[in-house]
């Protein structure tokens, strides 16, 4: 059953995450993995533009652009952040079937860059998202320890992009199973302490890690990083503001990520001792 939207605000206060939030149906979300995976065959043989899609679906697919504006999504979202909202990244976070592929315990906004907390991602599932499939895992009220240490692995089976891990130790017998239907959402707060392990299941586990922001956020660096406004008003400039793609993987979208790589590349891997991680790569 779906969390109540009156509720939202208190109970991501008190634990730093909410769910489960329906926001379309199963079979509306069995068409957006369809377009995805479309895509992702398209772009079979062009490393380089599949990369951007699995980094970038809402800037490329109007189906995604769609999602990130979906009103209930925004009402959720809005119940936490207030009105005025843009979406920082909407990547994708994909576990294939019957593989060993993992998150480890991390705090999202660690690396990227951002002057604030006033951040919320909106975690999508495109497939069912269990303990068989690997679903991610919150440890409530621990957004409330602010930012701890954390170390780079850039382990293979990592999906983060610096294969980054809690340097502190992590009480996993108090984390909470973050179970959804395709369709549904949990809200999680960027000091939220969370991870999740493989996919032992014959199918594909997919979701869509989409981050909203207040526009009064901005780069530490000074850079103006994409982003996509979804809602309310911007009064402060701080971002370049990408308009919804009007058809699938166009050209002039893909050079407008192009150039949001080469920004986040370098936000994501600052003080890193390599760089060239799973997300954001720049092809050379």
């Amino acid at each position: 059953m779906s969390v109540a939207t009156a509720t939202i605000a208190e109970t991501y206060d008190r634990d730093g995450f909410v769910f489960p939030v329906d926001i379309v149906s199963e079979a509306e979300a069995k068409e957006l993995r369809a377009d995805l995976e479309a895509g992702e065959r398209e772009l079979a043989d062009q490393s380089d533009k599949l990369s951007m899609l699995l980094s970038y679906p809402d800037q490329l697919l109007p189906s995604f652009a769609k999602l990130i504006r979906n009103p209930k999504l925004v009402e959720a979202v809005s119940q936490i952040l207030g009105p005025d909202l843009m979406v920082w990244s909407s990547g994708l976070f994909i576990k294939e079937a019957n593989t060993e592929s993992y998150v480890t315990w991390h705090q999202d906004l660690t690396y990227w860059g951002l002057d604030d907390a006033e951040e919320v991602t909106a975690w999508f599932a495109l497939s069912p998202s269990n303990v068989a499939s690997g679903c991610m895992r919150f440890v409530p009220g621990s957004q409330k320890k602010q930012l701890v240490p954390h170390q780079d692995s850039f382990a293979e089976g990592n999906l983060l992009s610096r294969g980054q891990e809690i340097a502190v130790e992590v009480d996993d017998s108090e984390a909470v199973d973050v179970i959804l239907k395709p369709g549904q959402v949990s809200l999680h707060h960027g000091h939220l302490f969370h991870a999740s392990g493989p996919n032992t299941t014959g199918d594909r586990r997919m979701g869509a890690a989409i981050r909203y922001i207040k526009p009064s956020m901005k780069q530490r660096s000074g850079d103006k990083s994409l982003v996509a406004h979804v809602a309310g008003e911007d009064l402060f400039g701080h971002f370049t503001v990408g308009a919804a793609p009007k058809d699938r993987l166009q050209e002039e979208d893909f050079e407008l990520c192009r150039a949001d790589v080469a920004i986040k590349s370098r936000v994501l891997y600052e003080g890193a001792e390599q760089s060239g991680g799973k997300r954001y790569r720049q092809e050379r």
